[in-house]
């Protein structure tokens, strides 16, 4: 029998190896990740592995699909939750993006510490908005959602073995090859020529919107490895000679411990597919639609930190807007360091991020008590902090690279009002609950200090 986690770790490992094949660029990427990743080790030592061990960091993957109607989202989380993978935080790329994006989108994850541990594979999930008025009028959206409706995403053997190995948790040896097949098969690119009129008329929307709705199938858009040092990474790639976006989103490269989420890509590549003219002939075309996207992950922030997350963005955008002619980076740096704590103590102490907290069991014993605060039991050595990884992800950073690699703005009416969506929604959309990225974080911390709690015998959890 073969586990979740064996199954989401195989299905990690082919679509990856199917993804190299279709876009040779991916290889390098993960060539130029790895590499980066060993100097990291090396330089740094147990420090690098902070965050994860380098075989996890290593072998990390996520991916990104797009789809077009919420029963083909029900049934994309169906396939993913084959492997142990639930819908996790609601990400609204409309409000997020300059340009047309109309999408809202999910993450599907383990949410287990231990399946984490095993395999954190996840896959950012975005669905078309095709009932915001502001991109779709009556006409254009009565036409996508015929479309739409005709396409078959993924096939009934499929999601009938996806029903089978989320209910037992498992599947025998045949089957589970025969369902990462057929998997891998329903995310490769499809040879079939497109309507190259239809595609273009959704791409004067949105470039997002035609490679959801212009196909009559969906495929990964980038698979992600996950990388120590993503500045390094950046500048070796850019000496490679491959285009990167302008920037790297997310905080900026500073003095202090990275927290929440950093990412870059490459920019999407001239990819050869068929079209089908309006007369009815087949002819070589290209789309840029896919790219190579690179992340390095940092300390998970609770609500207060992410709070002052966002208000540091919103002082930067400020400053920057007054000051056209300076380096985003550079005032993003000095806002940092003038509100951010630059060491882990501090942003623990300050209630802004998470850890998970450790009994210390070969501490010298004194005759001393146990402390009843947090921050003295560490101090002390009764325990010890591990800071959580963040496994999530930032839609204005997912946004800036959706846009950075469209070829142009699209088009967005904004004398219309858009459809109202959030996390409660999509859960009633998935028939499954969409998990709060918050509250999974505050259980591990949680979690942690009754187990720290009834180790040293205490008679209440610290605080």
């Amino acid at each position: 029998m073969i586990s979740q986690w064996q199954l989401r770790a195989a299905f990690a490992t082919r679509l990856s190896d199917m993804y190299g094949r279709e876009v040779p660029a991916y290889t390098t990427l993960v060539d130029v990740s790895r590499a980066v990743n060993e100097d990291v080790l090396r330089a740094q030592g147990a420090d690098a592995e902070r965050l994860g061990s380098i075989s996890r960091v290593t072998a990390e993957r996520h991916g990104a699909v797009r789809v077009g109607t919420p029963a083909e989202l029900r049934q994309v989380a169906r396939v993913f939750g084959a492997f142990g993978m639930h819908p996790v935080g609601f990400y609204d790329l409309r409000e997020a993006a300059a340009s047309a994006v109309p999408v809202i989108s999910t993450a599907f994850r383990p949410v287990d510490g231990t399946e984490l541990a095993r395999n954190p594979f996840r896959v950012f999930t975005s669905l078309l908005t095709t009932a915001d008025p502001r991109f779709f009028d009556a006409d254009l959206r009565s036409r996508l959602e015929r479309f739409l409706e005709s396409r078959q995403l993924f096939p009934p053997e499929l999601l009938a073995l996806a029903d089978r190995a989320e209910a037992g948790r498992e599947l025998p040896d045949a089957d589970a090859e025969r369902f990462l097949h057929l998997a891998v098969q329903a995310f490769e690119l499809s040879p079939e020529p497109i309507d190259r009129a239809w595609y273009e008329t959704l791409e004067r929307i949105s470039a997002v919107a035609a490679d959801i709705g212009g196909v009559r199938s969906t495929h990964i858009n980038h698979l992600t490895p996950r990388v120590l040092d993503i500045d390094e990474f950046y500048r070796r790639m850019t000496g490679r000679g491959i285009e990167m976006i302008d920037t790297i989103q997310g905080p900026p490269r500073w003095k202090g411990p990275d927290v929440l989420l950093r990412q870059t890509s490459f920019r999407a590549l001239a990819e050869p597919r068929s079209m089908r003219t309006a007369d009815g002939r087949v002819v070589p075309g290209a789309l840029k639609v896919r790219f190579g996207e690179v992340e390095a992950r940092g300390i998970a922030l609770t609500r207060r930190g992410r709070a002052l997350y966002d208000d540091l963005l919103t002082r930067v955008d400020e400053q920057t807007a007054r000051r056209p002619g300076a380096d985003r980076g550079d005032i993003a740096r000095t806002v940092w360091c003038a509100h951010m704590p630059d060491d882990e103590q501090g942003l623990a102490a300050r209630g802004l991020a998470h850890f998970t907290y450790h009994a210390v069991r070969d501490r010298p014993r004194d005759g001393d008590s146990p402390p009843a605060r947090i921050g003295d039991l560490v101090e002390r050595g009764w325990i010890r902090a591990e800071p959580i990884v963040y496994e999530d992800f930032l839609p204005r950073s997912a946004a800036g690279i959706f846009q950075s690699n469209l070829s142009g703005e699209g088009s967005r009416n904004n004398d219309r009002t858009g459809v109202a969506y959030d996390s409660d929604w999509l859960s009633a959309v998935l028939g499954r609950t969409v998990h709060d990225p918050f509250t999974l974080y505050e259980q591990q911390h949680d979690h942690s200090l009754r187990t720290v709690a009834e180790e040293l015998g205490l008679d209440r959890t610290p605080g």
